[in-house]
């Protein structure tokens, strides 16, 4: 029993830094500002990681006949590639990348995510069999951690560069996944679960777990949101030309 829930823990940890896709606003002003493109051509590449999801069947035939730590690898490759060329290019170690270089390289990273993905699915409805609905809701919550994980690394690395920024974020895209996929893979695997029976309590656990990780995470951002605001406007007022010296009210 106790490899089913370590398998549950590896998958999660692979659906907390697969959401990369929601990194993309991050860095994308620094794509446009360098390819010279417009924002409908910003917004058509936005579009290309959706459109490398289209092609998700790949990874889900490929798990039909590799194992499983195959598949994640292959996954994490991709992203290597697709994030790792753009982040060579806004670092000046690629010369020069054309518009739809960069597409199909997008195209690349949002098709990575599918390999992960098929793998914490195979995992979840193969080790809970008869809790396979409430394993697959849990770890897919766990995706929309991620923005939260790699903002939080941008934060404390290059909290004030919009250019560093965007670099430290297709950065942590393309060598996050593959590091995690390695240290998982061992973990993120079928294991004989013998006679299937129902784990209520340990589902308990992990969903307290996760709501308590889920009100972490957005009390967190509110709170840095609302430094951010107060700085921003603190600055303005001190920047702020001294127009009038006369007090506000005068009296005769």
């Amino acid at each position: 029993m106790s490899l089913q829930w370590l398998s549950l823990v590896g998958v999660i940890w692979l659906q907390s830094i697969n959401g990369t896709n929601s990194n993309f606003p991050a860095y994308s002003s620094e794509l446009k500002r360098i390819l010279s493109i417009t924002q409908t051509q910003l917004n058509n590449l936005a579009a290309a990681s959706d459109a490398g999801k289209l092609l998700g069947w790949i990874s889900g035939t490929a798990a039909a006949h590799f194992p499983l730590w195959i598949v994640l690898l292959i996954g994490a490759t991709l992203g290597l590639i697709g994030y790792g060329v753009q982040f060579l290019f806004l670092t000046n170690q690629i010369s020069s990348l054309s518009y739809w270089q960069v597409f199909l390289l997008t195209v690349l990273a949002g098709n990575s995510i599918c390999w992960i993905n098929t793998v914490c699915y195979t995992v979840a409805i193969k080790n809970f069999p008869l809790d396979r609905q409430i394993a697959t809701g849990l770890s897919t919550s766990y995706i929309g951690f991620s923005a939260k994980i790699y903002t939080d690394i941008v934060d404390a690395v290059a909290p004030n560069s919009p250019s560093e920024r965007a670099k430290l974020f297709l950065l942590l895209n393309s060598v996050v996944p593959i590091g995690v996929c390695i240290v998982a893979a061992p973990l993120a695997r079928d294991v004989i679960v013998g006679k299937s029976r129902k784990l209520a309590g340990g589902f308990i656990f992990m969903f307290l777990i996760t709501i308590i990780t889920g009100i972490y995470a957005v009390t967190t951002s509110l709170g840095s949101a609302n430094s951010k605001i107060l700085t921003s406007f603190d600055n303005s007022y001190r920047c702020r030309p001294f127009l009038d010296p006369s007090p506000c009210h005068s009296f005769v």
